[in-house]
């Protein structure tokens, strides 16, 4: 019997063979152009009807695509933009030839933010913008990042040249942390220093494939963080797109000698990638960016001692004895010399002839050097990425993938950071399946020679000349010159000159090297910051729908997150040894289309931090079809943020008698909370002796409805969307400044001034509430034309008194854009034209609190394509009008950048 089974088998098998030899493949070659400017059309999707079978077109246009299927077949092309189209193919010799046509019609784009599964962006259930490669490339932006800063609803705050960070629904800051970047999947978060780093590594223009963003609360799906915002950033694949491009911009800036003379501007671009077989391609770019960077040239009087933490006043350091200038440093150092006056005259009595208070304190400020004498201005930005690509079957494709990027840059904390030889690399290990993907990924931080710029001025004072040795001094002076009847300002001045003898020159080579060796020492002994955290991440998601889809289409994930956070005491509370702090967390989404007209969503997340209770975050959707690509979404979603590594363990100081400390319990003992207890400080200003009680800081929530409306009008030429919100915080995190006595002696209100002042986390207990709404038109012209408008407007209301709440969004914003991406001769010219406006605020932060004018901006520019190598030739200006603004205080003030490019084989 098993012998008959033997011969079965043997036959069963050469006739599988024998059909499998003969089963007849057959190849189709073709060329895709685009029919209006005659451009190839690279990165074209090619599949066969009712098959499985499919590629790409590369960079030439050009195709290949193998098949098992008989003649004839029918093969189907689409891309974003252009209209999908067939065609009948009857034999492997017919040479394939589509002149493929760009839609007309707008919002055809497909997302995959919104629900974590590819949809039309016009069925999405929440608010969310999409940026392709295409809108990128016409862009009048200097830098593919900035593209974001025109889409609806969001606000930016821009430390510097190179440093970006952007949010949406209010709380716009340096370093927000309740906005989530992500770039391939991998969070853009630096681990220690807890921010964003935007495009400082990550992808180049040119391996840009899209930008999705996720207005609002989106923590449902994208765990802690997500509490404004969401932004995606996912590169080509080399699959589709191939060979090699460069992209060269060179401009100018400062062209108007007001911060620093004229300089040169470069951005260079660099990628190759290729598909070695129809199983592995690979991929490498490269991208520099150089030039001298925007200033903050704000100088300003600070009064530090006006709130929580001050506000401007009038004054400067010829009129202030204790001026502070906003973008000076060093001048944070004030000391009351009033009871020295009064010691050197023998009780006051001659002061009080000359007309001297003597009841009241005179605080002096030891002299400060501008930004510009102490911050580096070279701004360099070197980053390379690559990627491997291998198709473990037809339906498994596995990457390894890597970022990896350094440079100088500047950042507005707490105080503004001489970023210095940062490096930061993210590598990633993923597998994808149409039904699951599997993803671990490490992020590998080291802050270089990162300085803090108030501290280690102040330090470099103290290094040239002790204050114990400068206001006496200044002291000695300042009493010879009222004795000989000098006016009290004109005293003061010259009281700071022979205080300031022998002070270093800026830009001297001796006051160069003695800065650097101030800024080259670790916290405390100087202002650098050793901070070499790492993050490890590893997670999962399984599309169960094929399974489920008769009662909805589910899928499931979840993560797990380590920190190990290492700043050697420089920035954390770490000198015994690194931090750990693990997370983790776990969602499922379900989907079910109710009626024809009507789809609902589920979704709901469960996260964990170590050091914190664990908290579920649920989302409700819903899409209601009105008519044919009109549809109304309405969603109730939740977010949350544990607060970050930095508001847990942070210890730096911020001046003298200021630090900024985490919300773990070890501080009570580092800082024996305990012994020697804690005022509120704003009660003091006031004339009341309050203790201040410690609490455990619990995550902050939020609980939001949004409204909204998205559709094609005017056979397809006109897309509207809109959208209304209101949010409700709870638990909000903030900070909150209390006082200690340096002594260990009973606090009285003298320490308002001479005390050691803490800017610790904290929750309130109101419910703080937001709202606003969001317009966007987009309407495509006769002759290729289109013109782009929105607005928005963020709210924030019902906010404790005295609470610093970092809102930090301007009432209205608005962008209006107008262009042509092919006219004239040809078709082979294009133009952007771009303009911003935002209101004027109240801005609060860490580093300062001010009122910030309104801004505005016009960015431009005109290309020429060559078609033969899809090359362009650009001609550019950000800030076209040289009007310099800044939105956060401390922040550089931008002006004007001009540009020319040239771009080979863009697509």
């Amino acid at each position: 019997m098993r012998k008959n089974a033997s011969y079965l088998l043997a036959l069963f098998l050469a006739q599988f063979l024998s059909i499998a030899a003969f089963a007849q493949t057959n190849t189709i070659i073709g060329k895709i152009k685009n029919s209006v400017t005659n451009e190839n059309a690279a990165a074209v999707s090619v599949t066969v009807k009712g098959g499985s079978d499919g590629t790409f077109t590369d960079d030439k246009g050009n195709f290949k695509l193998t098949t098992t299927q008989k003649f004839p077949v029918t093969l189907l092309f689409s891309s974003i933009g252009y209209e999908l189209q067939e065609i009948t193919v009857n034999d492997a010799s017919q040479l394939v030839d589509i002149a493929f046509k760009p839609s007309a019609a707008l919002g055809q784009e497909v997302v995959v933010s919104a629900s974590r599964v590819p949809q039309k962006i016009l069925e999405s259930p929440v608010s969310v913008e999409r940026v392709n490669a295409s809108a990128i490339r016409n862009s009048p932006v200097a830098n593919f990042y900035d593209v974001v800063t025109t889409l609806k609803g969001v606000d930016v705050s821009t430390s510097s040249l190179t440093f970006k960070t952007p949010t949406t629904r209010g709380f716009n800051s340096s370093g927000n942390v309740r906005f989530n970047q992500l770039v391939d999947g991998m969070d853009n978060q630096a681990p220690g220093l807890n921010f964003s780093v935007g495009a400082i590594i990550g992808l180049s223009e040119l391996d840009v494939d899209n930008i999705e963003l996720l207005s609002g609360a989106s923590s449902a799906l994208y765990g802690p963080g997500g509490m404004n915002g969401t932004l995606l950033m996912t590169s080509k694949n080399p699959f589709k797109y191939q060979g090699l491009s460069f992209l060269v911009k060179t401009g100018a800036m400062h062209t108007d000698g007001k911060q620093r003379d004229i300089s040169p501007y470069y951005n260079w671009n660099l990628r190759w990638a290729k598909k070695v077989s129809d199983k592995f391609a690979f991929k490498i770019n490269a991208e520099l960016i150089q030039a001298k960077d925007w200033l903050g040239s704000d100088y300003r009087n600070y009064n530090r001692t006006a709130g929580y933490y001050g506000d401007v006043k009038a004054g400067s350091r010829t009129t202030d004895p204790n001026y502070d200038g906003v973008s000076v440093f060093g001048d944070e150092t004030s000391i009351d010399i009033m009871p020295s006056l009064i010691q050197l005259t023998n009780g006051g009595a001659v002061l009080t002839g000359l007309g001297v208070d003597i009841t009241k304190p005179m605080f002096v400020s030891r002299t400060g050097y501008t930004e510009k004498e102490v911050v580096n201005p070279n701004t360099v930005n070197f980053k390379v990425g690559g990627a491997f690509h291998y198709k473990l079957t037809p339906k498994i494709e596995a990457s390894l993938t890597g970022y990896w990027g350094t440079g100088n840059t500047i950042y507005t904390g707490a105080s503004r950071y001489n970023i210095r030889d940062f490096k930061m690399g993210q590598y990633k290990l993923e597998f994808n399946h149409k039904k699951w993907m599997l993803r671990a990924y490490t992020t590998q931080e080291n802050a270089g020679n990162t300085f803090n710029a108030t501290v280690t001025t102040q330090l470099f004072n103290e290094s040239w000349k002790p204050s114990e040795l400068w206001y006496p001094s200044y002291v000695y002076k300042f009493t010879s010159d009222l004795l000989s009847f000098v006016p009290v300002m004109t005293a003061h001045n010259n009281a700071r000159a022979a205080a300031d003898v022998g002070r270093p020159v800026a830009g001297t080579a001796a006051f160069r090297n003695a800065y650097n060796t101030v800024a080259g020492k670790p916290v405390p002994l100087g202002g650098m910051l050793l901070d070499r955290s790492d993050l490890y991440n590893i997670e999962g998601s399984y599309d169960l729908s094929s399974v489920t889809s008769k009662v909805a289409d589910i899928i499931i994930g979840a993560n797990y997150k380590e920190y190990v956070l290492n700043s050697q005491g420089t920035l954390f509370a770490d000198t015994a040894g690194t931090i750990g702090i693990s997370e983790f967390g776990f969602y499922a989404q379900a989907t079910r289309q109710v009626i024809d007209r009507l789809k609902l969503t589920l979704s709901g997340r469960y996260d964990k931090n170590e050091n914190f209770e664990g908290r579920f975050t649920p989302r409700a959707t819903a899409v209601y079809k009105v008519a044919k690509d009109n549809n109304v979404r309405l969603s109730f979603q939740t977010a949350y943020r544990f607060p970050s590594n930095q508001m847990q363990w942070i210890s730096l100081p911020i001046g003298t008698d200021t630090r900024l400390i985490g919300s773990n319990k070890a501080f009570i003992d580092i800082f024996h909370f305990d012994t020697n207890p804690l005022y509120d400080y704003e009660a003091m200003r006031k004339g009341n002796l309050t203790p201040f009680t410690l609490k455990q800081v619990k995550p902050e929530s939020l609980s939001s409805f949004e409204l909204g409306y998205k559709g094609l009008l005017s056979q397809g030429k006109l897309l509207l969307d809109a959208y209304g919100y209101f949010g409700q915080y709870k638990d909000f995190l903030g900070r909150y400044i209390v006082v200690q006595s340096k002594t260990n002696s009973a606090v009285t209100l003298a320490d308002t001034t001479t005390g050691m002042k803490y800017s610790l986390p904290i929750n309130t207990t109101d419910k703080v509430k937001t709202y606003g709404f969001g317009l966007s038109v987009d309407y495509r012209l006769p002759k290729n034309f289109t013109l782009g408008f929105n607005i928005a407007s963020d709210i924030l209301k019902d906010v404790p008194a005295n609470f610093v709440a970092y809102f930090n969004a301007p009432k209205y914003k608005a962008n209006v854009s107008i262009g042509n991406t092919a006219f004239g001769p040809s078709k082979r010219y294009g133009f952007n034209v771009a303009y911003r406006w935002q209101d004027a605020y109240f801005y609060q932060g860490d580093f300062g609190n001010g009122n910030l004018p309104a801004v505005q901006t016009l960015d431009a520019q005109i290309s020429y394509k060559f078609p033969s190598t899809k090359s362009v030739l650009k001609l550019g200006a950000n800030n076209l009008l040289n009007q310099y603004y800044y939105n956060a205080i401390g922040n550089s003030q931008i002006g004007g950048l001009y540009y020319v490019s040239f771009g080979y084989n863009i697509y």
